[in-house]
């Protein structure tokens, strides 16, 4: 048992360190208050080759796995630079493609991918199979010249008004027609330039970068050379790309909450009252702070164990769940005790603390809510009655 990083992981997670100092919280706040992708940052880190993490070289990537790319989320997040876009590009687009597509496939959209020409997003929500992606109903019909027409919607999709790609979850047999629910699901990588795609705009309570998009289907063709995996049998390898989404957004939110409890420890050591004491001396702060950060970095540790365990191609479903209950969990507390600490100016724009909270109470509930990850955990895990 080694909890040591690699010194190839050690610099990942230093790059991401140095690049948010450097492209610090207030830059990531001013695109975020416009909702526009920081467009200086994406190039930067696009230059150094940190978007193909998950990418072999032989198709312009690094050639790590979802440790590095873990590592990546958590050293831009610790400085107040927490980006989803790396969620669904980089991890669970690319990431899946480049274990599950075709030759031709990779070698048609993984360079460009990681050298920033070509962006991508993760369409699998729909209006009514949010959590239930059994119920999926969009639909690929064959069209009997070895090709599909794709009709469906979907929601709360990332970043597609920037996408040139959708990674779509769709079902090529209805749910009626097949014996196992699993079964009949296919992927397809859907050119967002073809006719019959609209999407339309989800307005969110809070600042950040990404936007999100209801996205529309009508009869658009698609062929066999868009499919991932095998026609049918999509379901198998679907889980290569929501494990991983799980352990990055746990990631996510460790990031942020040690960025939230730094500017606390901060302000509590300066804000004098009662004396002339710092308020850090009191228990009734430092203990709020104290628990948060034990749950941050407890959290942390699960999420490397998953990534491990994704790495090295074991099961990582138990873990990657509980990574993202314990992340999510552990961010929200952490603001929150950042917020407590600054008093009334934890509100305030200038001292920026409350703006990142929707980000990590979001987490809470996306993209598997709570309950959900609690219902698999006490199921799959502990061997309990399914509840639902």
């Amino acid at each position: 048992m080694d909890f040591a990083l690699t010194q190839e992981q050690r610099m990942v997670y230093e790059y991401g360190d140095r690049v948010s100092q450097r492209f610090d919280h207030g830059y990531w706040k001013k695109y975020a208050e416009k909702s526009e992708p920081p467009a200086e940052l994406y190039k930067q880190i696009t230059d150094d080759g940190f978007l193909g993490i998950m990418v072999p070289e032989a198709y312009g990537g690094a050639g790590q796995g979802m440790t590095e790319m873990l590592l990546f989320m958590e050293g831009l997040a610790n400085n107040g630079i927490p980006l989803l876009n790396l969620v669904v590009g980089p991890t669970m687009t690319m990431g899946l493609m480049a274990k599950h597509a075709s030759e031709a496939m990779k070698r048609r959209l993984l360079p460009g991918g990681c050298a920033g020409e070509i962006r991508f997003c993760f369409a699998i929500t729909e209006p009514n199979a949010g959590s239930n992606s059994m119920e999926i109903t969009s639909l690929a019909r064959t069209d009997g010249k070895g090709g599909f027409r794709l009709t469906g919607q979907k929601v709360f999709i990332t970043d597609a008004n920037h996408a040139d790609y959708a990674m779509v979850v769709t079902r090529t047999t209805p749910r009626s027609d097949v014996k196992k629910k699993s079964d009949g699901f296919t992927i397809f990588m859907v050119d967002m330039k073809k006719k019959g795609i609209s999407k339309t705009l989800i307005p969110v309570a809070f600042p950040v970068p990404e936007t999100q998009w209801q996205l529309f289907f009508d009869d658009v063709a698609l062929t066999e050379d868009d499919v991932i995996g095998e026609v049918d049998k999509g379901f198998g390898i679907l889980f290569d790309t929501l494990n991983p989404e799980r352990i990055i957004l746990s990631g996510l939110c460790t990031g942020v909450g040690r960025f939230a409890l730094k500017k606390a420890v901060a302000y509590a050591n300066d804000r004098k009252l009662f004396n002339k004491t710092p308020i850090g001396a009191y228990q009734g702060v430092q203990h709020p702070l104290a628990i948060a950060r034990s749950e941050i970095e407890m959290a942390s540790l699960m999420a490397l164990k998953a990534a491990w365990a994704f790495d090295q191609g074991l099961p990582a479903g138990e873990f990657a769940n509980i990574a993202k209950y314990a992340g999510a969990e552990a961010g929200i507390h952490a603001v929150d005790a950042a917020i407590q600490t600054h008093g009334g100016n934890g509100f305030t724009k200038e001292y920026g603390i409350y703006d990142l909270y929707g980000l990590v109470r979001l987490l809470r509930t996306a993209p598997l809510n709570r309950e959900m990850v609690l219902n698999y955990i006490a199921e799959h895990v502990m061997g309990l009655p399914r509840s639902y």
